[in-house]
């Protein structure tokens, strides 16, 4: 199956470069969100992106131009949708609320249309038998920040096809990133599950006094070799992410070692998610 419209469900941090990564690549792109704010800051960040990157040297100018020319913005769920090869679903971490969304999505996608879910954990096998497509849903898990970060996880649960798995790899290649393949599915997948025991031991050792938050972050970058420790992390993928992660897989299977946090459940109180906030472990204002 080709691929040529692209429609991203989600103009928030992920959303809006996962947009703009596919407009760079060539693909015609709609971004819609139901919040008209997080959609002129989507746009806006369009905007300002592409003539950063022609002053810096990165892109010429036709081709920011062209990239441009390539993406909208709209609230329109419907004209976003309606003719997409592919959607890619990048709201709030919430079973329910991307359920709904795929049953919606179903209803006004082309029937050739491919549902993918930008989601950190949630297995697409929880949102399939909402659509009449099954076989055309999978995991399209990319990384923040997307338009920087090479990795996405292409996630097979038992219903999704050889030829969506394929596309989507392919798409994924096509924008330019480095695409792996799982071929069952388990929640967090793989970087994640990876990423999740450290920084629960990080929050562990923390909330114990064991040693402060920032030099348990200077541990992991100088001895372990990480681009950033897991405090700072939490900053960048947002806080409020951390707790809705935890509250989602403690409300599913009732063990009390996905409760989030007292520590995490305090900054996601005060809002202090993190950059996006201004304010998370660090203050970034």
């Amino acid at each position: 199956m080709e691929v040529k419209t692209i429609c991203v469900v989600g103009a928030g941090n992920m959303g809006h470069q996962i947009a703009l990564s596919a407009a760079l690549a060539g693909y015609t792109v709609t971004c819609t969100d139901i919040d008209g704010e997080i959609l002129r800051k989507a746009e806006n960040f369009a905007d300002t992106y592409l003539p950063e990157r022609v002053a810096k040297g990165k892109l010429t100018g036709d081709q920011a131009g062209a990239a441009r020319a390539r993406i909208s913005f709209t609230g329109d769920l419907a004209e976003a949708a309606g003719g997409a090869d592919l959607v890619i679903e990048a709201v709030i971490e919430k079973l329910d609320v991307k359920r709904k969304l795929f049953a919606q999505l179903d209803k006004i996608c082309p029937p050739h249309a491919i549902l993918a879910t930008n989601s950190s954990y949630i297995v697409s096998s929880k949102i399939a038998d909402v659509t009449g497509r099954p076989e055309k849903v999978c995991n399209m898990h990319f990384f923040n920040p997307a338009l920087v970060n090479k990795l996405v996880e292409v996630v097979k649960g038992p219903h999704t096809s050889e030829e969506t798995a394929g596309t989507v790899m392919e798409v994924s290649r096509q924008m330019g990133k480095i695409p792996v393949l799982l071929q069952k599915e388990i929640y967090g997948f793989l970087v994640n599950r990876i990423v999740s025991a450290v920084k629960n031991e990080a929050i562990y050792l923390y909330d114990m006094g064991i040693a402060s938050y920032e030099d348990i972050d200077t541990a992991v970058v100088h001895a372990l070799g990480y681009p950033m420790g897991p405090f700072r992390l939490m900053d960048l993928t947002g806080i409020d992410l951390t707790y809705h992660i935890g509250m989602e897989r403690y409300q599913e299977t009732g063990d009390p070692r996905y409760r989030p946090s007292p520590l995490i459940v305090e900054k996601y109180l005060k809002k202090e998610w993190g950059r996006k906030t201004g304010k998370g472990f660090y203050d970034y204002k």
